[in-house]
């Protein structure tokens, strides 16, 4: 695997400090948005498996994760489009193709359906307007991180290794889990993203018509389904309702994949997500 150059950095959008990931080289643009609690490293194991080889990256930090700014208020799904329009304007770019992981995949539709002109192609990763009916309390695990110290990175990492949808280890896994945390003084670490902010975007979420954009996305789009269990033995997306959301898109190619909500972004999963993206977008 050809290894790329990133570079990191911070810049003024929208009244926050935007943070995001860029590999750039001569290849078509593609931006890519990470899940609900996650951050712009999200993807790389993506990276890892070659996807920055045939594309020149762009992963963003949503604002309230990463290094991106943590507001008192505004976590409404307008807000974080503005944030990524104004990323998009600051560095010229007129079109590029979307990338969305679960809540980044939501906000793949949200951008694709109020701003067309803007965005190619998309592609939406395990994500739909109906999940799994027990998707809140699945993603207990994930939550239950936040708002908590952890006496060494260490300890945190053995927290993560030993959640139920945590079912192999990628090295690519460990840049995204150090970014996912700030280290004090003490050598203790907590999660950059705080609880009430995601609550936050959470109440956003459930005020905004998904299926309205699913189902009228003009772009050509490709639904990526990841059937292998998350927690609770069971996926978040259950294929079935991947299939019916499918079903009421306009453009839309429907694939399902080994691996689960987390490690379909890792590992083999990963070479064989990077392969179907090249065969989508290029």
């Amino acid at each position: 695997m050809t290894h790329f150059n990133f570079s990191e950095n911070i810049v003024k959008v929208n009244g926050i400090d935007l943070h995001f990931i860029e590999y750039k080289n001569a290849e078509p643009p593609l931006l890519l948005m990470h899940g609900l609690t996650a951050n712009a490293h999200a993807f790389d194991g993506l990276v890892k498996a070659g996807l920055a080889e045939n594309f020149s990256l762009i992963s963003v930090d949503f604002r309230g994760r990463g290094l991106s700014s943590k507001q008192a208020l505004r976590y409404g799904i307008e807000d974080h489009a503005q944030d990524i329009m104004g990323l998009l304007d600051l560095l010229k770019i007129d079109a590029i193709m979307l990338c969305g992981h679960s809540f980044g995949g939501l906000m793949a539709t949200y951008l694709a359906f109020h701003f067309p002109e803007r965005f190619t192609k998309v592609i939406i990763l395990d994500a739909a307007p109906k999940m799994n009916p027990k998707a809140a309390e699945m993603l207990g695990s994930a939550l239950s991180r936040l708002d908590k110290t952890c006496i060494h990175f260490e300890n945190y990492l053995s927290t993560i290794r030993s959640a139920p949808y945590c079912t192999f280890w990628d090295d690519a896994m460990l840049s995204y889990y150090q970014a996912d945390v700030k280290v004090n003084s003490d050598n203790s670490v907590q999660p950059r993203s705080n609880l009430k902010d995601i609550v936050e975007v959470a109440i956003a979420i459930s005020k905004e018509p998904w299926a309205r954009y699913f189902e009228n996305i003009s772009q050509n789009v490709v639904l990526v389904n990841a059937t292998d269990a998350y927690t609770m033995g069971m996926p978040l997306l259950p294929e079935a309702l991947a299939i019916e959301t499918h079903a009421t898109m306009k453009n839309a190619t429907y694939v399902s994949m080994k691996g689960n909500h987390q490690t379909m972004l890792y590992g083999e999963h990963a070479l064989v997500l990077v392969e179907m993206i090249k065969r989508f977008a290029l």
